[in-house]
């Protein structure tokens, strides 16, 4: 049965309040999509019996997994590949000199979705920067989604998983075989802190970060939103750190405080320089 009109506007009311994500009209197959098993793991016949049970309930656990299953967590290793490599070539060894005085680095993927990107990255940095072992590393990631969370800390991957963009090397070198998944190794999961953190809600306390990934994620909010989550990144940006977004997301008019660099094939978004008078 079709999505009814008010039980699309309801699902996407409740979307939007929670994690600012616009459900624009004409995504109601979207809603069906992913709503469908979240009606069926609940024992409901049909998502209009879902929503009624959303309407008739104080907000709960069910709320959360259908916000849960409206986000979207198309994720990949080392996805789009070029951020990696401008990461390994010039934004790692210009930060370790810089930081040498302190041996602190402190990183943060603000959308970790099931794991990829975070893993991908400490990975990166354990092959080839083996020297900030003896560094004060925090690595931070956080995510909206209680489950993503917790695929994040299992860190257990299915082959198809596996065969996006994961270079064999590092599967034999990183992962252990768990029957018919790969489970990355815990030293790796152990060394990234995972944390339940919505982006429109306060963030609480956090440290100054040299490098945040927040990759793949603006393009789902409005231009008000993703405003207020760049002005917040800068005052959590050191004054020579690197902001690394998607491929099709910028801060030009949206956010003045940051200005664009270009390393090799990926543009990077600086603190920007106060104007010399």
């Amino acid at each position: 049965m079709p999505l009814r009109p008010d039980d699309f506007q309801y699902v996407t009311k409740l979307v939007r309040d929670a994690s600012a994500i616009v459900l624009e009209a004409g995504k109601e197959y979207l809603v069906e999509l992913r709503l469908q098993p979240v009606a069926q793991q609940s024992g409901l016949a049909s998502i209009e019996k879902l929503v009624e049970r959303l309407k008739s309930e104080p907000v709960g656990s069910l709320h959360k997994r259908v916000i849960d299953a409206m986000t979207t967590n198309e994720t990949s290793f080392f996805r789009d590949i070029h951020p990696f490599e401008t990461l390994r070539k010039d934004v790692i060894p210009e930060l370790m000199k810089k930081r040498a005085g302190t041996r602190t680095l402190n990183f943060w993927c603000a959308a970790a979705s099931s794991g990829q990107e975070p893993f991908s990255t400490m990975m990166m940095l354990r092959e080839h920067f083996p020297e900030l072992a003896t560094w004060k590393l925090q690595f931070i990631a956080t995510d909206l989604s209680q489950d993503m969370l917790a695929r994040c800390r299992e860190g257990k991957y299915g082959q198809f998983e596996i065969g996006r963009g994961l270079p064999a090397q590092f599967l034999v070198k990183y992962f252990d075989r768990r029957g018919t998944e790969w489970q990355i190794k815990e030293e790796i999961r152990r060394a990234i802190d995972f944390r339940e953190l919505n982006l429109v809600k306060p963030w609480g306390p956090m440290p100054t970060f040299d490098i945040v990934f927040i990759r793949n994620v603006l393009i789902y909010f409005d231009v008000p939103t993703k405003r207020d989550i760049l002005q917040r990144i800068h005052r959590l940006l050191a004054p020579d750190g690197y902001l690394f977004l998607g491929g099709a997301e910028t801060t030009v008019n949206i956010c003045e405080d940051f200005e664009s660099q270009v390393l090799g094939r990926t543009t990077c978004y600086r603190p920007k320089r106060p104007v010399k008078v």
